[in-house]
């Protein structure tokens, strides 16, 4: 069955009991145990949890920002130990606005993994709807697989450079606007912006119950973005390449898929003396 980036409580279930894969991102940045505590405290039938500093980042590459992307080899062993086939249909979820589940729909896209969806409205969305939940981890068994993730789906912070003022393309950071505009920056040591980028908060994707807005908005808020451009003109980015991912989940909800991924995003980029910044809108 083809399926969008996007599944609902009710198909989400439905599909679960069917045989798919639920893979719990929750996930707080200032305190990094919070998404497992929260996980072994009650998770989706079957699901088994993913760390963001554990498993969807290397923290020891050191000068690639604050979420280095890992080596494929090494996604692969935590897909193979979650039991992850490569014609399991997966379904990610979080209690943050979906930004660290789309970390995980990028990275699985990126290695050619396409039967996966992001839970809409997260965990808070299947508690509304009764939904049964489980405290006891899934162990799945495990399978083999081989990844390698697509150099087309990311750029470099060469590239950024070279691109962010040439109006072919366009530059989106999905910071909040007082990060963005560099009035605030809580957890990289410069504030401000790469020159030329354009914000695109998060919450400007959803609506106020954390759901995503429907595809006909999405496409033309992301549309008067575009201004002509192809999505494949579009570089996403953001503190640390996490957020910058709900962006390019968005854009593939909005039916406008192709965009690029900057993973080392301004944690690494303004970590780099005599690189260009801004501040201001």
């Amino acid at each position: 069955m083809t399926r969008g980036p996007l599944i609902d409580v009710e198909a989400a279930a439905a599909a679960i009991a069917a045989g798919a894969r639920a893979v719990d991102c929750r996930f707080d940045l200032a305190d990094p145990g919070a998404g497992e505590r929260a996980f072994l405290d009650a998770h989706l039938p079957g699901a088994v949890y993913a760390h963001l500093d554990r498993h969807l980042s290397d923290l020891a590459k050191a000068g690639r920002g604050r979420h280095p992307l890992p080596d494929a080899p090494d996604f692969s062993r935590h897909l193979s130990r979650w039991g992850i086939a490569p014609d399991t249909f997966v379904i990610v979820y979080d209690q943050a606005q979906s930004a660290f589940a789309a970390r995980l729909w990028w990275m699985l896209r990126a290695a050619g993994h396409d039967r996966v969806a992001v839970l809409d409205g997260g965990f808070d969305a299947w508690t509304r709807a009764g939904l049964p939940l489980e405290t006891v981890p899934a162990l799945p068994p495990p399978v083999r697989r081989v990844e390698a993730f697509d150099a087309s789906t990311m750029v470099d912070a060469d590239l950024v450079d070279r691109i962010r003022l040439d109006p072919s393309h366009l530059l989106l950071d999905a910071r909040p606007g007082p990060r963005f505009r560099g009035e605030v920056e809580p957890l990289d040591p410069v504030a401000g912006h790469v020159p030329g980028a354009v914000n695109r908060p998060v919450a400007d994707n959803l609506v106020a119950d954390g759901r995503f807005k429907p595809p006909a908005m999405l496409r033309a808020e992301f549309e008067a973005l575009l201004a002509g451009r192809p999505p494949s003109a579009v570089v996403s980015m953001c503190g640390s390449g996490v957020t910058a991912c709900h962006n390019l989940l968005a854009m593939a909800v909005a039916g406008l898929d192709g965009g690029r991924l900057y993973p080392g995003s301004w944690s690494e980029w303004c970590a780099e003396p005599g690189r260009a910044i801004a501040t201001g809108a």
